[in-house]
Order: C-alpha cells, then structure tokens, then sequence
C-alpha cells in the first residue's frame, strides 16, 4: 500500500489547517528494491545522502544496504536516544543533503535529531513495526537526564518493507500490539480532558486514530486466535498513528496516562531501578493498568476537592535529588490548576460513558496473552507490590491532563 498523506492536510472542521512534513508512505513487499523511485517522487533525487544503522540492522539487512554518501553504524550495545550521543554522531556527518534512518525506534532519533538541528530532510525505513514513532514529528529523547518528548521533523518518506518487517521477532510484534492498543486510553484522556477544561480537540484526528486502533485490534485478535500475524495491517495501524502526531504537532490522540509508564521505566526513579522493557511492554502495562482503575472509578461517583500543587517533598521522594529538580520544573504550571475540578464531577456521567468504550480489563488480559504480550508490572521489573503507585508517580512525569493526573483534585467515597 502506498499512501499520499495529502488526504490528511488542509483546512479541517475542528477550524484549524493541519499540514504534514511526511509526503509519502510506502508499505509493500520488497519496497526497498524501488526506494530511488520513491525518493524522486518527494523530490530527493541527487541529494547527498547519510545513512544511519546500528550494527545489528547492519548485518541483518545485509544485501538491502541503501546505496549513498556516507554511511554511520552505531553500535547496538547500549544505544539509546540521549541528547549527548545523537549530538556527539552529528559530528561524523559528512555535509549530508538528507539523512536516511535504517531501523527502529531509536535509530529514528538519531535521523530526525540531526536532520531537525541541520534543516535537511529525513527519510525513515523502518525494519520493525513496534511502536508508531515513524510517521511521528516528536522525538522522545533524554535531555540532561529526563526523558522528553519534543517536536522536530517528521520523514519526508518512509519506505516500510514487508520483507525486512516479517523476519521481526514475536516479541517484538506484541509491542507494536501494545503501542496501539493504547489508544483505548489515550483517546478517552483526550476526549475527558476536552470536557472538562475545553482543551482542543479534533474529531478527524481522533478518528484517524481510532482507524488504526480498529487496524491493529482486528490484527490482534487473528493473531491470537491464529498465531498469524497480518504485518502489512499491523505497519498500516503504527503509520496512521503515526501520522496523528504530526497533524496535532504532538502526541496527544497517541499518547496519555498510559504512556507516561514507559517514561518512568526509561528514568528509573528510586524504587523502579530494576525496570525493564521495550518501549511497548511498558505502554502495554500502563493500559491495562489504566484500563483497570478506569472501570473501577466508573463504578463511583467522585466529590471535587481544591487544587494542591504537588510538593517538592514528595517529588524529592519519589523521584531522588536525580530526578527532582526536572519534576518540579515540569509541574510548575500545573494543568490542574487552570479550571474548576467541579467541571469533572459535573462531566461524570459523559465520562463513565466514555470508560465504558474501553474494553474490560478481562477482554483486554485475553487479548494480551493471546499475542504473548507483556501487560503487568511484573513483566517489566516491577515489583507488583508498587503496582498503585506506578500510575499517580509517572503521572508527575508529564504535566498533560489526564483521568490519572485529575484523581488528586477528587473525592471518592
């Protein structure tokens, strides 16, 4: 399949103009034998071209190398999106007009990154289909030691080929299952925020995610029932998802309470040292974990209670001297603090409706060891006795509103 993301762009009824860095999205088998056609169909013929790997990708795709100026192999061991890493490759870069990104997620940082900070395009292959920071423009990066997601430049063109994405371990197919089944989450903490404090909010993109969460669920469902994986639907769902960030210039249709759990296992504040896992299986456990309190909550009826910024002792707790001055900078100007918490208790009843569309955590359990997903603490490092505490500690992690974040403004008896 190869998408003209064009579709997406222009003057919208939510009253606002999205537009789109990314021109073309190409899914197919044996996609790469073509990628000179696609890159002068976006204009990036000729250009003096980097190519960026990390060394197991490098010797797995050996015979599918793409053809350029220059290439850079990272090595695999340790690699992860910090600031000072990507800025100390920039570098080796030899004048490129456009860089390639050959992988997965973090080889997708240190493309965009570099091509943000140069003004040149960035072009993604992707060789796996575990999480839907393709299409994305936000790079998730540590900055002088705390995780932040920030917005740079989404891929010109991505050219995802079905022969490379295939041969992708089963561990690494639940994740991308993970990542956009938390859409069941991300999209009702949008819509609840959107009732509560009139946070923007758009119907076209929110329904462009719950394309691809229909995608994946569908996808989902015939893998567990099966064990076969449909991995053109499955690429299909991370590109749309994708897509969403770019079109809002952040990842609020992709991304809410649930995901700020994979932050908190990137950052390892005391008590979370030992926790593990690809970025996925952390999402996947904040889902269900939400999807668990969601219902339970549904189930009461809340009384509002004054906003209290949180305290610096409690972060200092929580987070360590490490960690905290970050925490505190980031929850400064709380979100929490800018309406009435009555507007939640007075929202309610259209907010139980809206948990209701989230399926059960029974349904979703099924879901989740039918695929061999990771979905408790446990699976990741964490000890299950911390289990209450990991949504209210990695909530602080983001000042974005969310049902987790607006629990310390209520009341339930």
């Amino acid at each position: 399949m190869i998408m003209n993301c064009a579709q997406y762009t222009g003057k919208c009824v939510c009253g606002r103009e999205h537009t789109l860095e990314t021109k073309m999205v190409v899914v197919e088998y044996n996609a790469l034998s073509r990628f000179e056609t696609y890159m002068e169909q976006v204009g990036l013929a000729g250009k003096r071209r980097t190519v960026v790997y990390d060394t197991n990708v490098y010797r797995l795709t050996e015979g599918k190398h793409i053809p350029c100026d220059q290439e850079i192999v990272l090595d695999a061991n340790g690699l992860r999106s910090e600031d000072v890493l990507i800025e100390m490759m920039m570098k080796d870069l030899d004048a490129p007009e456009v860089i390639v990104a050959f992988g997965a997620g973090t080889i997708m940082d240190f493309g965009r990154y570099p091509a943000y900070k140069l003004g040149i395009p960035f072009v993604a292959v992707p060789t796996l289909a575990s999480s839907d920071g393709f299409t994305a423009n936000i790079c998730s990066v540590i900055l002088e030691g705390q995780k932040k997601s920030i917005p740079m430049c989404a891929p010109i063109l991505v050219v995802a080929d079905l022969d490379i994405i295939k041969g992708a371990p089963a561990r690494l197919v639940a994740s991308g299952i993970n990542d956009i089944l938390s859409k069941y989450i991300s999209l009702v903490d949008w819509r609840i925020s959107h009732l509560v404090d009139g946070e923007y909010y758009c119907h076209m993109v929110a329904e462009l995610a719950q394309q691809a969460l229909s995608i994946m669920r569908n996808a989902a469902d015939v893998y567990a029932e099966t064990g076969a994986a449909d991995i053109e639907a499955m690429t299909m769902a991370q590109m749309l998802s994708g897509l969403t960030m770019q079109l809002l210039n952040h990842s609020r249709a992709a991304s809410g309470a649930e995901h700020l759990i994979a932050h908190l296992v990137e950052m390892k504040p005391p008590r979370f040292e030992k926790a593990e896992g690809i970025h996925g299986e952390c999402v996947g456990v904040g889902t269900y974990l939400c999807a668990k309190k969601y219902h339970e909550l549904a189930k009461k009826t809340p009384k509002a209670k004054p906003f209290e910024p949180l305290s610096v002792e409690w972060i200092r707790e929580k987070f360590g001297d490490r960690l905290a001055d970050g925490i505190v900078k980031e929850n400064a100007q709380d979100v929490l603090g800018t309406f009435d918490p009555q507007n939640i208790v007075d929202c309610w009843e259209d907010i139980r409706n809206l948990i209701s569309t989230i399926p059960a955590p029974e349904t979703l359990e099924k879901v989740y060891q039918g695929c061999s997903c990771r979905y408790l603490p446990e699976h990741i490092g964490i000890d299950p006795a911390l289990s209450e505490e990991i949504l209210p500690v990695s909530a602080a992690i983001r000042n974005r509103l969310t049902l987790v974040r607006m629990l310390r403004v209520l009341d339930f008896e």
